[in-house]
């Protein structure tokens, strides 16, 4: 969909110096850290020590690998909204409010909801912690002006995104997010499954892995070297060295309880160890809202290891439940661990405590941080079973021996790991002890410390986005190749029809899609009823309701040729949209999806009662002369022709949604209703006529101006601070500038 209205979202280019994606994301990652530090009165070289360090977070670079594109650009607007938060609560109003306004207008736009919830649980325990010291220093109306300015500023980015925003809102409560239609054991599900939600949750001693890149074993599915103990069994069990040498490229290195992970998240030995520091060294609130949110957002991730948190949160806080992969949650200390670090160099170098003291803090934090990674390299093999549920199933394939050598080979990952993590620990403690100690200048602390995280940070991230993810642009643009079966299907030159591709997971991949209009497919947020019917009937092969979705062909294994993917014709298809004989009504959701196990779909439909006005509002007639075909067909624009000699009601093979889809008959409106649980149906009277499906949402008409007056208001906003700071500028050309 391409919402109109959001003028703002064409400085997205600018703000990555139009830089392409996804280095360009990259690129704002550091940047917009930087511009947060910048805000926070940090002087620029020792903003840059942490900015690269958080662009280079483990995690930042492993949703790039995996296409989370949505969620990388969300996730590199979040620091530069708090710098715009952090300079409002500095009493620089029009500064702040336009940058808070700006990017938070940037960061909504790349929608990712889940990011920018997370976004907002940062700003208002930021807001919280503020009133807290506003309330103590006698300076709550201050404090109220900022909230004021910040409320202005975040209702006009939600103005410029007000039309992708309304209309997912609307679609959301639609969909497996929202609230079920079906009661089950007396009550109906509101939001997500709390088990399904909590899936990825990850483990208390996985946290571990902030410090210790491998502590968990890293990725599911990853290379070990020629040195490991189970390439040196497969040779020593007879397998060629050429062939060991591909089983070990793909071996289940994760032992963690998450079902599967496609790297750590490691924020660096040395920026947990400036972390620890800044306990010490930094002051006031940043400090505690630094660490607040931190240890939130570590407890939150557990899930459902420490399930009464997020029990709490489930069921109490607003919108909380609507989220999966509670995992996610620690983008929150991926962003506070750095942030935190970077101010800890910053009073350093400051020199706002006396050397003793620095030294004494130097060495608590070295002991505590070097000490974990110590202690985890010399005594973790008595610690852990290196087993995971998931090994279970690798009893069934691997042979003892094998797997007795992968458990060796996830211990000696975890403390070479370690030992690795306190190298780091150790050289960047030595590094600041000599600048402490005035035997090193800042002009040379702030390169080797630069160098020391590139090497520590860009060494991990190559483990998980290197060579082997980039492909030439031809391949891009043409990703899939069809199979013989895809050739075959496409020769039917029907309008509209689906295909049911069982050579793969079906409602969780995507592929089939570039052919052909699915069954399947993946999407985060199906419709609620659609999930219903994938779970009550689909996934259980119930052959009459993939007729009523006009599935007219299956993909299937053809085990006589190597299980090689083959086309098979269904003859049992619908159509785009028949003529019933009969209606059946029941009084809820249950019993509408239950009655698809029993009714005839080709000649009965089942109704909800709640239609009932609808289905009788004109008589109900059957002809078998009668036909209806679909002559024109496009995503929100649906024509057919039909003729019945009697008034007639007919199903269409289309799902049924009420917020946009508009019916027409001969041009004028009519209304529908929703049968067989998912699909539209219309009364039709006798004769000739033309019918016409359209998809209109009164979301996108309110939406486009609501958006149009948010962008205009921004971009007017943003040429007012411009010429406010110019002229200030001026004026103050011949001044001493310190600030």
């Amino acid at each position: 969909t391409k919402y109109e209205g959001n003028i703002a979202k064409t400085l997205d280019p600018i703000v990555r110096f139009f830089i392409d994606r996804p280095a360009g994301t990259m690129f704002l990652y550091m940047l917009g850290f930087f511009i947060l530090l910048l805000a926070l009165k940090v002087r620029a070289e020792v903003a840059l020590v942490s900015s690269i360090a958080y662009g280079l977070t483990s995690y930042l670079f492993i949703i790039l690998g995996a296409g989370h594109n949505s969620k990388a650009t969300a996730i590199s607007l979040m620091a530069p909204v708090l710098a715009g938060v952090f300079l409002t609560l500095r009493k620089k109003y029009l500064l702040g409010g336009v940058v808070t306004a700006l990017f938070l207008a940037l960061q909504i736009w790349a929608n990712h909801v889940q990011m920018t919830y997370y976004l907002g649980i940062m700003i208002l325990v930021i807001l919280l912690v503020y009133f807290i010291y506003s309330f103590k220093e006698k300076e709550v109306k201050s404090f109220f002006k900022s909230a004021g300015v910040l409320f202005a500023a975040a209702i006009v980015a939600v103005a410029c995104n007000f039309t992708s925003l309304y209309a997912t809102y609307s679609y959301s409560k639609e969909t497996m997010r929202g609230k079920s239609d079906l009661v089950q054991d007396g009550k109906q599900q509101i939001g997500l499954d709390k088990e399904y939600a909590t899936t990825w949750s990850y483990g208390i001693g996985e946290t571990f892995t902030l410090l210790i890149p491998d502590f968990n074993g890293g990725v599911s599915n990853g290379a070990l070297s020629e040195d490991s103990k189970s390439y040196s069994v497969l040779v020593q069990n007879g397998v060629p060295a050429h062939q060991a040498k591909q089983v070990i490229k793909n071996m289940p290195l994760y032992w963690g309880t998450q079902p599967g992970v496609a790297g750590p998240i490691y924020v660096g030995a040395i920026i947990i160890f400036l972390f620890v520091l800044g306990y010490f060294v930094v002051k006031g609130k940043i400090k505690h809202i630094l660490l607040i949110l931190t240890i939130l957002s570590i407890l939150l991730s557990w899930g459902s290891n420490f399930s009464f948190l997020t029990d709490f949160f489930f069921d109490y806080v607003p919108m909380y439940n609507k989220f999966r992969a509670v995992s996610m949650t620690l983008v929150i200390a991926e962003l506070t661990i750095p942030l935190l670090a970077g101010l800890a160099l910053w009073n350093i170098v400051k020199g706002d405590y006396p050397k003793e003291k620095l030294n004494r803090y130097l060495y608590i934090s070295f002991g505590i941080v070097g000490g974990i990674a110590l202690f985890f390299a010399l005594f973790s093999g008595g610690l852990f079973s290196f087993t995971s549920p998931n090994d279970v199933q690798l009893k069934n394939i691997f042979p003892d021996w094998l797997l007795n050598a992968l458990i060796e080979d996830r211990q000696q990952l975890l403390k070479s790991d370690a030992w690795r993590s306190f190298i780091y620990v150790a050289l960047s403690f030595g590094v600041i002890w000599l600048f402490v100690n005035k035997k090193l200048k800042l002009q040379t602390l702030i390169p080797i410390l630069v160098l020391l995280i590139i090497f520590d940070l860009w060494f991990v991230d190559k483990r998980y986005l290197n060579k082997d993810n980039f492909v030439r642009k031809s391949v891009v643009d043409v990703p899939f190749q069809p199979s013989e079966a895809d050739k075959t299907i496409l020769q039917d030159k029907d309008l509209y029809y689906r295909v049911f591709n069982q050579t793969v997971s079906p409602f969780n991949d995507a592929s089939t899609s570039y052919f052909h209009k699915s069954v399947g497919g993946y999407h985060a947020a199906k419709l609620g009823r659609y999930q219903d019917v994938i779970e009550h009937h689909l996934s259980k092969g119930n052959m009459s309701v993939f007729n009523m979705l006009n599935t007219k062909w299956f993909i299937l294994p053809d085990s006589r040729n190597n299980n090689q993917p083959v086309a098979r014709y269904n003859p049992g298809a619908l159509g785009n949209a028949w003529f019933v004989q009969d209606v059946m009504m029941v009084d809820n959701a249950n019993q509408e999806i239950e009655a698809l196990n029993d009714i005839d779909v080709a000649t009965t439909l089942v109704y909800d009662k709640a239609f009932d006005n609808i289905v009788k509002s004109s008589p109900i007639n059957y002809d078998s002369t009668a036909n209806i075909k679909l002559v024109s067909y496009a995503p929100n624009k649906l024509v057919y022709e039909c003729s019945t000699p009697v008034d007639a009601c007919a199903v269409f093979s289309d799902i049924y949604y009420a917020n946009g889809w508009n019916a027409q008959i001969d041009g004028n409106d009519v209304p529908y209703f929703r049968a067989n649980y998912i699909l539209r149906a219309l009364n039709i009277p006798k004769g000739e006529h033309t019918i016409v499906f359209t998809f209109e949402p009164q979301e996108i008409k309110v939406g486009t101006i609501v958006s149009y007056t948010g962008s205009t208001i921004l971009l007017l906003l943003i040429i007012l601070s411009v010429f406010v700071y110019v002229r200030k500028y001026k004026s103050e050309k011949n001044k001493s500038v310190t600030d």
